[in-house]
C-alpha cells in the first residue's frame, strides 16, 4: 500500500515521503497513530504542491542569504566593551552581543546560534567571526573589540 508520511517515523522515512509499506503495517500502526495518510491522487497532488511551495521558500531564503553575504563582504563590526585597568574585559564578548551589533551597524539579522566566535573573546583586539546565514552560505566578518572610554 502506498502511503504519505505525515510525521517522521524511525527506520521508515521522513515527513512528506511517499512510501510503499505492507497493508497491515499501514492499517494497524501508521493510520491509527496519524503518522501517515493513504496515497490517493488528491493527496499526492497536494503533497507535490506543498513540496513546490517549500522549494520556492527555500530558494527565496537562500537568495536573501547570498545577498546578505555580498553586503557583509569588506565590512566590519565594532564593539565597545567595558574593561579593567589591565585591558581585560569584564566577562567576555557573546554571540548575542555580536548579533545585536550586526543588526544595528550593518542591518543584517542573524541568530546568535549561527554566529561562531573564536574561543572566548576576553581582550580587546581584532577577531575573525563566522556567520552562518543559510545552509551552505557562510560569511566571514572581522570583529573589532575596543575598550569603552
Amino acid at each position: 500500500m502506498k502511503v504519505i508520511l505525515k510525521k517522521d517515523v524511525d527506520k521508515i522515512g521522513k515527513a512528506g515521503e511517499l512510501l510503499d509499506v505492507s497493508d497491515g503495517y499501514a492499517r494497524n500502526f501508521l493510520f491509527p497513530r496519524a503518522l501517515a495518510d493513504e496515497a490517493t491522487d488528491g493527496n499526492i497532488t497536494e503533497l507535490k504542491t506543498q513540496q513546490e511551495r517549500l522549494r520556492a521558500k527555500e530558494d527565496k531564503e537562500k537568495a536573501i542569504a547570498l545577498e546578505n553575504k555580498k553586503h557583509l563582504e569588506g565590512k566590519q563590526i565594532t564593539l565597545s566593551v567595558s574593561a579593567g585597568e589591565n585591558g581585560k574585559l569584564f566577562g567576555s564578548v557573546t554571540a548575542a552581543q555580536v548579533a545585536e551589533a550586526l543588526e544595528t551597524q550593518l542591518s543584517v539579522k542573524a541568530d546568535k546560534r549561527s554566529i561562531k566566535l573564536p574561543d572566548a573573546i576576553k581582550q580587546a583586539g581584532s577577531y575573525k567571526i563566522s556567520i552562518r546565514l543559510h545552509a551552505g552560505v557562510q560569511a566571514e566578518v572581522p570583529l573589532i573589540v575596543e575598550i569603552q572610554k
